[in-house]
């Protein structure tokens, strides 16, 4: 069980989308998922000398663990030391770069719930700077991989602040959003999309 510093636990909500889907999920990319797909690029990107980006570490405080074994330790609670904010971060032609990764398996729309509230603010605040932040989402379904502005996600969470939509329609992230084609090496190129929009 992971609990948040505040003391409360942690709990999945029931439409929440998680980076972990089954190999049946998706075709194309033969069950990896979008995080691995990401890690696999950022390594691919650091390799070349293109970018150095890396997934950020959830920091977590372990707090009982059971040994049932010398060799096979259980961690039995841990607690999150603070809320996480976007998923990767790093440079890129002297620019700093954050983003977060989400997926789902919706096919008409992309729940704006799979996005959490410190998560905007720290967006807001990286964008405030000056630096490139983005998100990039997945349609497991279609197989659709997109690069969309931060800008963009803004506008629709203010619509569902409002009381609008909960959700931005597929139709809206194929507008505003720029589809990365899989490739083989890098998996999910988005450097090239990054190119085009903010250089």
């Amino acid at each position: 069980m992971f609990k948040y510093p505040n003391g409360r636990a942690y709990e999945k909500k029931e439409n929440e989308q998680t980076l972990h889907a089954s190999a049946s999920d998706t075709y194309g990319n033969r069950g990896m998922t979008l995080e691995a797909d990401l890690n696999e690029t950022n390594a691919y990107y650091l390799a070349q000398g293109i970018a150095v980006i890396h997934k950020k570490p959830t920091p977590i405080q372990i707090v009982r663990v059971d040994y049932p074994k010398r060799s096979a330790a259980v961690i039995k609670e841990a607690y999150f030391k603070q809320p996480s904010t976007t998923d990767y971060n790093g440079i890129y032609r002297g620019k700093y770069i954050d983003f977060e990764a989400k997926e789902t398996r919706n096919r008409t729309s992309f729940p704006l719930q799979n996005f959490h509230e410190h998560q905007i603010e720290h967006m807001k605040q990286v964008l405030a700077h000056g630096a490139i932040c983005f998100v990039i989402l997945r349609f497991t379904t279609f197989d659709e991989t997109y690069l969309f502005d931060a800008h963009h996600l803004l506008e629709y969470w203010e619509r569902k602040q409002q009381g609008g939509r909960k959700s931005m329609t597929k139709a809206e992230v194929e507008r505003h959003g720029h589809l990365i084609p899989l490739g083989y090496h890098p998996r999910i190129d988005y450097i090239q999309i990054v190119d085009k929009l903010y250089f």
